[in-house]
Parts: C-alpha cells; structure tokens; sequence
C-alpha cells in the first residue's frame, strides 16, 4: 500500500497497528529521521526502549545475518504492550529478506519499521511494501511542513495561534529551516509560552527562531509564485546575506517560471504536462507545480518570463541601478501577479 500527502503524514503520526510494517524513505535522512521517530513512538510509546519493545538492527548486521529480522518479530518481550522491529538503512538488497519476514507476520508479532535513503519507483524494496496489503511505503521529500503538520506540531507543544499573520510567519520559517530545527523552533515556542494562555503572535516567535535561517532561491520562489509579496523581503534579505548575486536569483526564476510553463502548456493538462517534465518531479513537489501552472495558467506565466527575462538583460548592461533593487521589483511584480 503507498501513502502520499496528508495521508501519509497522518499515518506516520499515528500509524495503524494491525500492519504488519512499514517503510519510510526519501533523499534527505534528516527528515527520514524525524518521521521515523515519530511513528515508533506513537506504536511503542515514549517507555518502548527502556522496556524492551524496540528491537534495533542495522542494514549490515540483517545482511551477515537474515535470520535477525525473523527473531525480532517472533521474539515475546517480558513487558507487555506493542513491540517493532526497526531495520534502518536498508537497500534493494534486502528486498527478498523483508519480504519472507513480512510473509511470516501474524497478528501479535512485533511491527516491522524499515528506513532507506533516495529509491526509484522501480525499487524492489518498494514494491515490496507498496504492493503488499498488509504494509505501507511512504516517501518523504524535500517538501516544507504543510498546514496540517506545522497546526499538528503546535497543538502538541500546547500552543495556539492567533491570527493568520501568524500561520503565515510559521509557513516562511518551516520553508528556511531544516524539520529538525523547525520542530526544535516549536518545542521551544511551547517552553516560551508555559503559563501564557495567551494565542501566539509574531513577536513570540521571532523571540525563539533562529536569528539566521538560510534560505535557497528554492524558498524565494516558492514565495513569489504564490503570491506571498509581504513575505519576500525577508528571504531575499536572508538570501542575500548568504552571498547568491541576484543574476543567479534570476537564472533560477527564469528556470522554475519555463518549467511551470511546460507543464501549464501541455495539452493534456498540467498533470499530464508535468510527468513530461525532466528530470522527473514526484511526490508533494509534483504537486505543487501542477497547482502552480494550473493557477498562473499559460499566458500568465508569459508574461512572467518576460518580465524576468528584460530584468536579466538590464542586470547585464551597464545601467546604473543596483541589480538587488531591479531584481526584488521584478519579483515583487511577479508576486502581485500571482494574485490576480
């Protein structure tokens, strides 16, 4: 079974014990991470280590050894309640492994937690997971936290928003941070706030974020394309401070807008427009250009390189504006075109 969106966020906060396992996989091992831990703790508890419930075997130990993955699952621990069997690591080599021990499950054995770095879809070890019935795989990727997840975060450090405003400065700060920082960020907010009933406001949060979240040009143009002018200043700031010349910031724009424009032109529609696209995008990122071309559409999106491509001919030439200045204009233009 494969699990996509919110979704699969929603399992992995609160994963459904009478699986027999599942598997969690993406590029970046951070955010495997921090997904990992939040699903073993919400199928073990926060005492599921110390009482013997979590088995852990590493890929290189299950490859010496097949037998191990079986042991852990048939194993009956001396307390009671859910036990997992978590193998972290693990590639296509040992698809055939997992497989012949999620056969073997049976109601009462302990859960199997598998995590693997970056796996096509052709992945056996996918397969394995996404094609039985009684398994899940989940991809994580490079994705900030939605809604859903940032409200999910707040509520479990007991804290409570006041104002869109305030929605919007957690949506800017999950983009720039990493999901442990950001998820550090909260935590923090939550020990901040102990005692104060009252709803958070932006001055809470700037008093706990950190005072020098890097950005990429990735983060910039998300805010451009939807349309976030108020919050553009900031992360170009940010983005500035880290040294990127604005005629990259440009290259990049005129890239991420061509991109949109390929999907948006497609005759089939944008999401048949963006399985064309390569290299090939997958997952919530697949997503969020499809809605992005459907929304700017293609004239729009015209328009938009236009724009970016006249701001890079001025930026070459010899004139005498400051290339920041002509590069935040066309991206606050752009911005304010998003909303029409």
């Amino acid at each position: 079974m494969k699990l996509t969106g919110a979704a699969a966020q929603g399992y992995l906060r609160a994963p459904d014990k009478s699986h027999s396992g599942v598997l969690i996989f993406g590029a970046d091992a951070m955010r495997v991470a921090t997904k990992r831990q939040e699903a073993i703790l919400a199928l073990v508890g926060p005492n599921g280590d110390e009482e013997m419930r979590l088995t852990r075997i590493a890929a290189a130990d299950l490859r010496k050894d097949p037998a191990l993955l079986t042991d852990a699952i048939k194993a009956q621990g001396f307390f009671p309640g859910h036990r997992v069997a978590f193998v972290e690591d693990a590639t296509d080599g040992l698809s055939k492994v997992i497989d012949t021990a999620l056969a073997d499950w049976q109601a009462g054995d302990a859960q199997v937690v598998v995590t693997a770095g970056q796996l096509p879809a052709k992945s056996a070890l996918r397969k394995v997971f996404e094609g039985h019935q009684n398994a899940v795989g989940i991809g994580i990727y490079d994705d900030p936290p939605g809604r859903d997840e940032i409200e999910h975060l707040l509520q479990s450090a007991g804290l409570q928003t006041g104002s869109q405003d305030v929605m919007n400065q957690l949506f800017s700060l999950a983009a720039s941070l990493e999901p442990g920082d950001f998820r550090q960020t909260v935590e923090k907010l939550g020990l901040y706030k102990r005692g104060d009933h009252e709803p958070l406001t932006i001055r809470d949060i700037l008093a706990c974020a950190p005072q020098s979240a890097e950005v990429d040009v990735d983060d910039v143009l998300e805010v451009v394309a939807t349309g976030q002018a108020d919050q553009l200043g900031p992360v170009l700031r940010n983005l500035y401070a880290q040294g990127v010349a604005p005629v990259t910031l440009c290259i990049g724009a005129m890239r991420y807008f061509r991109q949109l424009h390929t999907v948006a032109s497609d005759p089939g529609g944008a999401s048949a427009g963006a399985g064309r696209l390569r290299p090939p995008v997958f997952g919530p990122r697949r997503d969020k250009i499809v809605r992005q071309a459907s929304t700017w559409g293609r004239d729009r999106l015209e328009k938009a390189l236009t724009a970016l491509t006249d701001t890079d001919l001025q930026m070459r030439s010899a004139g005498a504006t400051p290339d920041q200045a002509l590069m935040e204009r066309a991206l606050i233009r752009l911005a304010m075109m998003a909303r029409r």
